[in-house]
Parts: C-alpha cells; sequence; structure tokens
C-alpha cells in the first residue's frame, strides 16, 4: 500500500514538473521567456516549447494581433479658443517587438492599455490646442493623424505600433453647447456675407468691364460705318459727277425733279407764277423758256 501511494505521489510530481517545464504557443500570441537573473528573455513562437520550472524561467505570452482600445468615457479637451470639447478616440494598435515590451514593462503587460491611454490623451490635447473649435470639427482626420503620429513616437519605446487613432465623438458639454452654437452660426453668417459681397464686387467689375468693351466696340463700329459710308457718298458723287459732267442737260433736269419732289406735298395748295424759271422743265422737257406761257398764275 505504501508503495502504492509513493508511486502516485511520484506520478504527480512528474505531471507537476512536466506541467511546469512544458509551454504552448497558440498563432495568436508569442511568448517571452525569461529568467530570475535578469537577463534578456528569449522570443518563442507558435508551438511547444520546454523551458526551465518556475521561478527559473517565467514565461509571458503577448497577443499580437491587432487591438482597440476605446475609453469608455468621454476625455475633455480644450481648443485653441479656449473651448472644451468631449471626445471618444479608438486607439488601433499591436504590439511589435515582445521583447521590448516585457522588458520595458517588468513583464506587467496588462498595463498597457492604461499606457497607450496616456499617451492617447497627451497627443489629443496637444493637437487639439492647435485648432480652434469650428476648425476642429472640420478637421477631425488632421488632429487624428497628428495623434497617432506622436502617439507612435512614444509607443515605439514600448515595441508596440500603433496603426490609427479614431475619433468617434466630439461634441461640446451640455453647459456651452447653445453659445457655442451660435457663435459657430454667426461665424458661419459672416463668413456667407463676406463672400456674396466679394460676389457682387467681382460682378459689378465685370459688368463695367463688359460695358466698356462694348462701348469700344460700337465707336469702334460707327467710325468704321462712318468711314465706309464717306467713301461710298465720295464714290457716289465721283460717278454722278462724272455722268451728269457727260449730259448737262439731264444733270439739270434731274435736279429740278428733285426740286420739285421736296417742294411739292399732297394737298397742298401753292400760289406761284407759272412764268418763273423754277417750271421751265414742267413747260418744257428740255427746259426751254416759252413765250407763250400764260402771264395769269395758276393753283397747283
Amino acid at each position: 500500500m505504501n508503495r502504492i501511494i509513493a508511486l502516485v505521489v511520484a506520478i504527480v510530481v512528474v505531471l507537476f514538473v512536466a506541467s511546469s517545464t512544458v509551454f504552448v504557443v497558440d498563432q495568436r500570441h508569442m511568448a517571452v521567456v525569461s529568467g530570475r537573473d535578469g537577463a534578456a528573455g528569449t522570443l518563442a513562437g507558435p508551438g511547444l516549447h520546454v523551458k526551465l520550472p518556475a521561478p527559473l524561467q517565467n514565461v509571458t505570452l503577448i497577443d499580437t494581433r491587432i487591438q482597440s482600445l476605446d475609453t469608455p468615457d468621454e476625455d475633455n479637451y480644450v481648443s485653441a479658443d479656449k473651448t472644451g470639447l468631449l471626445v471618444n478616440p479608438v486607439i488601433k494598435y499591436r504590439v511589435s517587438d515582445p521583447l521590448k515590451l516585457v522588458a520595458e514593462t517588468k513583464g506587467d503587460t496588462q498595463g498597457l492599455p492604461d499606457r497607450l491611454a496616456l499617451l492617447a490623451r497627451s497627443a489629443l490635447g496637444d493637437a487639439f490646442a492647435k485648432y480652434t473649435v469650428a476648425d476642429a470639427l472640420a478637421k477631425q482626420q488632421d488632429i487624428a493623424n497628428e495623434a497617432r503620429d506622436s502617439m507612435q513616437k512614444a509607443a515605439a519605446s514600448l515595441g508596440v505600433d500603433v496603426l490609427a487613432v479614431q475619433l468617434t465623438r466630439i461634441d461640446f458639454p451640455a453647459a456651452m453647447a447653445d453659445s457655442v452654437y451660435k457663435r459657430m452660426i454667426a461665424a458661419r453668417q459672416q463668413a456667407a456675407s463676406e463672400e456674396r459681397a466679394k460676389g457682387a464686387s467681382e460682378a459689378d467689375q465685370i459688368k463695367a468691364d463688359a460695358d466698356r468693351k462694348q462701348q469700344a466696340l460700337l465707336a469702334d463700329a460707327y467710325q468704321q460705318a462712318q468711314t465706309i459710308k464717306g467713301e461710298g457718298d465720295g464714290n457716289a458723287a465721283s460717278i454722278a459727277a462724272d455722268a451728269f459732267g457727260r449730259d448737262p442737260q439731264f444733270y439739270e433736269f434731274y435736279q429740278s425733279m428733285l426740286a420739285y419732289r421736296n417742294s411739292f406735298k399732297p394737298n397742298d395748295v401753292i400760289v406761284v407764277d407759272p412764268s418763273s424759271d423754277f417750271f421751265r422743265f414742267m413747260r418744257s422737257p428740255s427746259g426751254a423758256a416759252s413765250p407763250d406761257a400764260a402771264a395769269a398764275p395758276r393753283k397747283h
């Protein structure tokens, strides 16, 4: 009976020793095996591994997948114009150097989220302090990228890569939301008024330029028209002079016909001397004076 008890005890001891010297690492993790002497640990990948029993060697499992850190409560940040903002950030990170992480945290890797949260608050505080409220609302991605870059520099010493910072909420404290919204509305209205005034000024300038161009075109066209008309009148006069010079009698007849047309209007009553030289082409197509013209005046 004593032999059986001793055998059982021996088996239990062997199993205990075996369980403390053999460990398994799955695909989601990396293991850091470190000793009591403070020497740098060794890295073990996925699979079955052997180590010395604790406390001679300890194993720390590190999750190497991309992880999210979402703070449950809003953090309060102050903008460049001294306005408070409530912000919910989400941090995407991954452990890229498990050995460095274990060395920097002295094996206490459970405190990594808290350290990253402190880095995020500091980085976001510096980023928001550079922007006014209006700019912060319009440039959320720029602020998130600045915070990510700042966090990455600090987190690199921990063996952590900060992949992204996302701002899931930016809001105002309830006590000041109404006044902030009113200031934003007033600022936008002022900007809109300035844009409308600028547009009206540009429209007036364009209209004035168009009017000047129109007047210049009309003046140039009138000048060209007058030049063409003068040339035409000159050519017409030259042609007429040449034609009338060939037949002076016809020229006199034509001029008399024009005078009759301009002098006599419908329904006019004119008392004249028919023997006047003005009517000689009425008395004769050749315009010769007639000795037998009646001396008494006639009505036309």
